[in-house]
């Protein structure tokens, strides 16, 4: 073993030479730099949120509440040797002067945060400094974007409910905050002492009360035993480990989506790996053959060229980690929003993760094709018809297959989710694989049509049907995957833009009590708009179905168990509402209405709620029990007020209720909505052309971050042109050298072997264009309930893309069988 290892590192400098083992160093740099540039990025996402796990949540322990925590929490905490503090939060919206904006408001108490450090400034975009200190009574810190939206600076005051504070800090970091992502509006922070003052904390409100808890880990873990005991229902405790889930369930389902991504790249790389070592071991025939003759046996060739495969691995897997290194500083720019602070550096775990799939590539696609130089017989020597038996088909393929069932399972850890991925991946590959065969077999009646060099070009690729084939679905792959990334998702948001009627609401208003329902509809009336419809709301939580109590465990679907344990937004109503329909069941007798509940279908279906079961919530401390008579169809997209549950009249009246509307509003009405707020400062409006802009943003974002990772999708399509192109560089060059000993000059070769390529390339965009364009129709039909309109630049982009990004690499990489002269081209082949 020891003389097949140093005689397998010698011969593999003097075997770099050899074209093969460049392509196949290629393909597998840029599968661990695509790998691991997600990888490091990922690294660094979770080494931030486990070395500010505390700082997410400010506290070692917090219970949250949507009702005033109560007081025997914090004597119990005292009572421990416990730090303690607390904080309200809620939207709201603010004035100055004539101009008035939705802001996040704080109230937080002396001692906040337990853990971490808030960070604050004394004047816009100044230097920032730490402080332990919180907003005295009176004052106001806030966020810069509020300062900018507002033309406000430190030392102004602006209106907060019924009073007014003054600017003395700009605030430019909150330890509990957690990151950025989906921010409805920029922070304003109070001292809670002034909370009551501002009116704005009303029956109904929505609004979020936090205990913080903090101090030794064993007294914690007291604490927190005795705490779950006493939580009440609508009570949540949550220690480090729960901090943000919202935000961990979005960036682990955004790490993988990119990581699959990253997979599409070492899939096609490994596409690459399989052709460049098919074609290395026929090469390396001969050099088998001379060793067996010398006396080497076949366990000794073996191991040689796989020792020699996992050198070139190792070597290939240190560029990649280094330019994967590199890469991920781009992904964590792009992201830079998702999170509030600076990322750490990664740890070397991405680094273990990059061999791993370096090695598991190479052998995984290269190793069914090595095995094949031990089976050279000696004889080879003096017979050339003798060589290598060709592999098994089911030995490539299965080993190609378990190779990236591995990789996917290892990248998206979720064996349904890896399966899926597996089975739609070998799906698409095998469709596009028939397509582009049946395509290079329609081109056969053409060969004798057009010119020279476009007949020569459609020859080329006819002759070589199957290879053809391979080389056309690989890059309709990742031409597809662009499109799809490029244009689809653009096409798909400007539809759904488009599905919105003209004049559909944009604003809400929430929080409005029912005394002010009348006195603000007569306010829109005076404004010159038109009355708005209110919708009464109560809070209430699902605690029994059918007499069985709901709990979080009993569901494994993670939306189900966050569903059941948050209060769900009730209403009441003897007519359907506009954009909803019954699906299911019978909408109740406006005149004699039996006592019943109608429920989304959606919810009902996350839920197993089916017609006749019985429903009990709990609100306001009471229960109220019915039986669910109907299912409802909802159009969310309308932007109009819809519930998931809805009451017959009757049943849930006499429980206090606060009022929610939506409404069209252009710029003129901003007067309207600051009278409003003055008069009425509880109220608190949302502007939904705000978030939707917001979430176009992050889906924007994101999906730059995936486009990115796709490069490394290109760069492996493109080497795999590049093997495909090497492996038939033999054959290019006797064709070659025959065409110009019969007089065929050098411009009309490369001529035919550019159209041979553009050729190949606009095919292979005809076929991404026909599959990003059925995917954008499934998409929008059945995901997203939208009437999807192709668009036709799609294909000229998948069309004109591939000819001229297909044509050019090929052309680059065919230059070189023409550099050779014809009469050397012919004796070796003699």
């Amino acid at each position: 073993m020891n003389r097949a290892l140093r005689y397998s590192w010698i011969s593999l400098g003097r075997e770099w030479r050899a074209g093969e083992l460049r392509i196949l160093a290629l393909a597998l740099v840029i599968a661990v730099a695509a790998v691991t540039s997600v990888s490091f990025f990922t690294d660094r996402v979770q080494r931030a949120m486990s070395l500010q796990a505390t700082e997410l949540l400010g506290a070692d322990l917090s219970i949250t509440s949507p009702q005033p925590i109560p007081g025997e929490f914090a004597r119990e905490a005292r009572e421990r040797g416990l730090d303690t503090a607390r904080y309200v939060s809620f939207p709201s919206v603010v004035v100055a002067g004539d101009d008035s904006e939705l802001a996040e408001l704080k109230a937080v108490s002396d001692g906040w945060p337990l853990r971490g450090t808030a960070r604050v400034s004394e004047a816009l975009f100044g230097e920032e400094q730490e402080t332990r200190s919180v907003p005295g009574s009176g004052e106001a810190w806030v966020e810069a974007r509020l300062l900018q939206l507002l033309e406000l600076s430190v030392g102004d005051s602006l209106e907060v409910g019924e009073i007014s504070l003054s600017i003395t800090r700009v605030l430019t970091y909150e330890p509990d905050r957690g990151g950025d992502l989906f921010q409805l509006a920029p922070r304003l922070m109070l001292n809670v002492e002034d909370l009551e003052a501002t009116g704005l904390i009303v029956p109904g409100s929505r609004v979020n009360h936090r205990f913080l808890v903090a101090g030794d880990e064993a007294a914690i873990n007291r604490y927190r035993e005795w705490a779950s005991a006493e939580l009440a229902e609508n009570q949540r405790l949550e220690t480090v480990a729960d901090a943000q889930p919202a935000l961990r369930n979005a960036i682990a389902r955004g790490e993988q989506f990119l990581s699959l991504a990253a997979l599409v790249a070492v899939l096609l790389a490994g596409g690459a790996v399989a052709v460049a070592a098919r074609h290395y071991s026929d090469r390396q025939s001969d050099t088998s053959a001379v060793m067996r003759c010398l006396g080497a046996s076949r366990r000794f060739v073996l191991q040689v060229f796989t020792l020699r495969l996992l050198w070139l691995a190792l070597l290939a897997s240190t560029v990649g980690l280094v330019l994967g290194f590199a890469a991920q500083g781009v992904l964590a720019w792009l992201l830079s929003g998702w999170f509030a602070t600076e990322l750490p550096l990664p740890s070397l775990w991405p680094v273990f993760t990059g061999m791993g799939v370096g090695l598991i590539t190479a052998l995984g696609f290269g190793l069914p094709a090595l095995l094949r130089i031990g089976q050279v017989p000696p004889l080879r020597v003096l017979r050339r018809d003798l060589g290598a038996p060709p592999p098994a088909m089911w030995l490539v393929l299965g080993l190609a297959m378990l190779t990236l069932g591995v990789l996917l399972l290892w990248q998206a850890g979720d064996v349904r989710l890896a399966g899926f991925v597996l089975g739609g991946a070998a799906v698409t590959v095998a469709v596009l694989w028939l397509a582009a065969l049946l395509l290079v077999k329609a081109l056969t009646p053409l060969r004798s049509r057009g010119g020279v060099a476009l007949r020569f070009g459609l020859a080329n690729l006819s002759r070589r049907g199957a290879l053809s084939a391979v080389q056309l679905s690989a890059f309709g792959l990742g031409i597809m995957a662009l499109l799809l990334l490029a244009l689809v998702r653009v096409d798909l948001l400007s539809e759904w833009e488009g599905s919105l009627p003209e004049g559909a609401p944009n604003h809400f208003m929430i929080n409005v009590q029912p005394d002010q329902v009348e006195p603000l509809q007569a306010l829109f009336e005076r404004h010159g708009m038109e009355r708005p419809e209110y919708y009464p709301m109560i809070r209430g939580r699902l605690s029994a179905m059918n007499d069985a109590p709901v709990r979080p465990e009993d569901y494994t679907n993670p939306r189900a168990e966050r569903l059941v344990t948050r209060e769900f937004n009730l209403s009441f109503a003897g007519d359907l509402q506009p954009g909803n329909r019954v699906v299911a069941g019978q909408w109740w007798d406006p005149e004699d209405p039996e006592p019943g509940f109608s429920v989304e279908e959606g919810l009902a279906e996350t839920l197993g709620i089916e017609l006749g079961d019985v429903l009990e919530f709990s609100i306001a401390g009471e229960r109220v029990r019915a039986p669910v008579t109907n299912l409802r169809g909802v159009e969310w997209d309308s932007f109009n007020v819809n519930f998931f549950v809805l009451s017959s009249p009757g049943v849930l009246e006499d429980f206090p209720a606060t009022y929610i509307t939506s409404f069209h509003m252009d710029e003129a009405g901003q007067r309207m909505l600051t009278e409003a707020v003055r008069q009425f400062p509880s109220i608190t409006v949302l502007d939904v052309r705000a978030l939707m802009q917001q979430v176009r943003d992050i889906i924007d974002r994101a999906s730059l971050a995936v486009e990115y990772v796709f490069l490394f999708t290109l760069a492996a399509g493109v080497t795999v042109l590049f093997a495909a192109i090497h492996a038939t560089r033999d054959l290019r060059r006797r064709e070659s050298a025959v065409l110009r000993t019969l007089g065929a000059s050098r411009k009309q070769i490369l001529a035919g072997l550019l159209a041979e390529f553009m050729v190949m390339g606009a095919l292979a965009g005809l076929l991404a264009s026909a599959g990003a364009s059925a995917v954008g129709i499934v998409l929008a039909r059945e995901i997203f309930d939208l009437p999807y309109t192709v668009n036709p630049v799609l294909w000229l982009a998948g069309v004109g893309g591939g000819a001229l990004g297909v044509g050019l690499a090929g052309w680059l990489g065919a230059r070189s069988v023409l550099r050779q002269p014809p009469l050397l081209t012919l004796r070796q082949v003699g």
